[in-house]
């Protein structure tokens, strides 16, 4: 079957839906990295978030690929691999921007869909449970307060990156808003998802929670 995990900016998704899948030996699909990769493109292309034709086109112009590995997921952009520098904050802060444009997510949301045609795969992001993958066997709404979200992401960046945990929180209440208010495939919870407040939860009980949610769900498919 096929799992979707949505969800705000921090919330875990990313890491939690990889160890989900390899538990369960299903695909890891990060959907967010995608946009990462485009919004990488259109800075290097000098593409403005809101020259919406221009980043149509560049959009069109681009071969992503996912490539599991030992210390995760690499991501190639027309052959080069681009996994590092799609982390960086300037590319955080300008992704939902680049995520809003119809035709960026019409052209991802082909991809994705054809990556999930085989079934088995666990994929994350914004939109999976109520537009890229509606028909998804289980799907979960992964969440957590501003502050432990923005309070993980310090503690994994804030060494590199030169940030206040009070700049990240004011970062991922605006990813929020911008993401919510969209006017294309906005994050929302979809009707059918199991929602889960991660914000008092350790990372490997949120994945076991998953799992176990999965397993019953195949259970009673049989």
């Amino acid at each position: 079957m096929n799992i979707a995990i949505d969800g705000p900016a921090g919330a875990g998704k990313s890491t939690v839906a990889r160890k989900v899948a390899e538990q369960l030996g299903y695909v890891y699909i990060d959907t967010g990295a995608m946009y990462r990769a485009v919004t990488l493109c259109a800075q290097r292309a000098n593409v403005a978030t809101n020259q919406n034709t221009k980043l149509a086109d560049l959009v069109k112009s681009l071969e992503i690929e996912l490539e599991p590995g030992e210390t995760g997921q690499s991501v190639f952009v027309n052959g080069e691999n681009v996994t590092a520098l799609i982390r960086t904050r300037e590319v955080t802060l300008q992704v939902s921007h680049v995520a809003a444009n119809e035709t960026v997510r019409e052209v991802l949301g082909i991809m994705q869909r054809r990556l999930a045609k085989r079934k088995g795969v666990v994929m994350d992001g914004r939109d999976i449970g109520s537009h890229v993958l509606p028909d998804a066997e289980l799907k979960v709404f992964l969440t957590a307060s501003v502050k432990e979200r923005a309070l993980r992401r310090y503690r994994e960046i804030a060494d590199s990156q030169n940030i206040t945990l009070e700049q990240l929180e004011t970062e991922i209440a605006d990813r929020d808003r911008l993401d919510e208010q969209r006017d294309i495939s906005p994050l929302v919870c979809a009707s059918d998802a199991i929602v889960l407040d991660s914000t008092a939860m350790t990372i490997d009980e949120v994945i076991n929670a998953i799992v176990k949610l999965s397993r019953t769900k195949m259970a009673e498919a049989k």
